[in-house]
């Protein structure tokens, strides 16, 4: 009994002091720079694929011969899968006049999951001109490496009068890694505008009376494989968006009235009315108050969009008030700074 007192007067006084917390937690949205940066004179996209199926595999046992069937072109359509997803997203980003698959450029590879020497500006620039394109993005690796574990356990069959029943068998677990590698080639500049590789890891299991019914009770491996080849190639797409995501940010919400009406109005959604009454309190000859109340200032300003301003509030609340909650606040201001003009830079140039 005593020790269930001791947990809820825990609990009570982990509730009250929350609930006197001096700081409230607010989310806001964002634009970030998008990670692959695309000149925006840029209209022709040319996708070409440098990877061939992977020759890594060619020692079989029994077991692995049944999967030889559909892995002998695996790699093959699983590379053309990530070209398809990479096409579908940056079509569907409406930036460019033509996103167009180059299917007749020579594999310059052998199965080696790494990434090849980069491609000579000279062949590039053929790439370019005879497909009128203006900037290339090339798969340059693409490997499937499939490894697989077998088990003996009981497993359930059916009778010849339906019922399931236990008797020895098999499982089959086929461990599949995806790893591939993409370069986005600038004639112009004769740059790399990125250089990025990614994996996936795949598991498939199936069970049986012998080890060829396990792995035939295997369904969907090579969809599962094309697929997440297909969504890598898409979400690589995403990289050259801007992109959006929510931040949070801590205000404060004690020491005067004016700060507990200023939580109200901000939970109503009324930022301006919030931002009047702390910038009342900005005189207070409290320095404590003072200092949050620049600090708050400093987040309606970044509320507003007014980084410049949001800085010279959060300065004023470190350096002349000693709020310590303001200096890397400070930081993150001056990273948004930075980010906002790499985001203009894309969207001028």
């Amino acid at each position: 009994m005593k020790t269930f007192q001791k947990l809820l007067w825990l609990a009570g006084t982990l509730i009250f002091f929350s609930g006197c917390s001096a700081t409230n937690q607010l989310t806001m949205g964002v634009t970030e720079p998008a990670r692959v940066s695309i000149p925006t004179d840029v209209t022709k996209i040319g996708l070409i694929n440098r990877s061939i199926p992977s020759e890594g595999n060619k020692s079989l046992d029994k077991i692995d011969k049944i999967l030889s069937l559909e892995g002998l072109r695996l790699d093959e359509l699983g590379a053309e899968a990530a070209l398809n997803g990479l096409k579908a997203e940056l079509d569907r980003s409406e930036r460019f006049e033509s996103v167009i698959i180059i299917d007749s450029i020579e594999s310059q590879r052998k199965g080696l999951g790494v990434f090849p020497a980069q491609m000579s500006w000279e062949a590039i620039e053929a790439i370019c001109e005879a497909y009128k394109v203006d900037v290339v993005f090339s798969l340059e690796f693409y490997d499937t490496n499939t490894n697989v574990g077998y088990e003996q356990k009981m497993v359930n069959v059916p009778n010849p009068l339906g019922i399931k029943t236990q008797v020895p068998g098999h499982k089959v677990t086929i461990r599949t890694n995806l790893k591939k590698g993409w370069r986005v080639y600038d004639p112009h500049t004769k740059l790399i505008l990125d250089e990025s590789s990614f994996q996936n890891n795949l598991v498939s299991t199936g069970e049986g009376i012998n080890p060829f019914k396990a792995v035939e009770a295997i369904v969907g491996r090579k969809e599962a494989v094309l697929q997440s080849s297909h969504d890598l190639g898409n979400t690589y797409g995403l990289n050259i968006r801007p992109l959006r995501r929510r931040v949070t940010r801590n205000y404060f919400v004690r020491g005067t009235n004016n700060f507990e009406i200023g939580q109200r109005r901000a939970q109503a959604g009324d930022w301006d009315g919030a931002a009047e009454l702390w910038e009342s309190e900005l005189t207070n000859p409290d320095t404590k108050i003072a200092g949050r109340a620049y600090y708050n200032m400093a987040i309606s300003s970044e509320i507003n969009g007014d980084l410049e301003k949001a800085i010279e509030y959060a300065s004023t609340s470190y350096t002349d008030y000693n709020n310590r909650d303001a200096l890397p606040y400070i930081n993150i201001l001056r990273y948004r700074v930075r980010q906002n003009n790499a985001l203009n830079r894309q969207l001028s140039r």
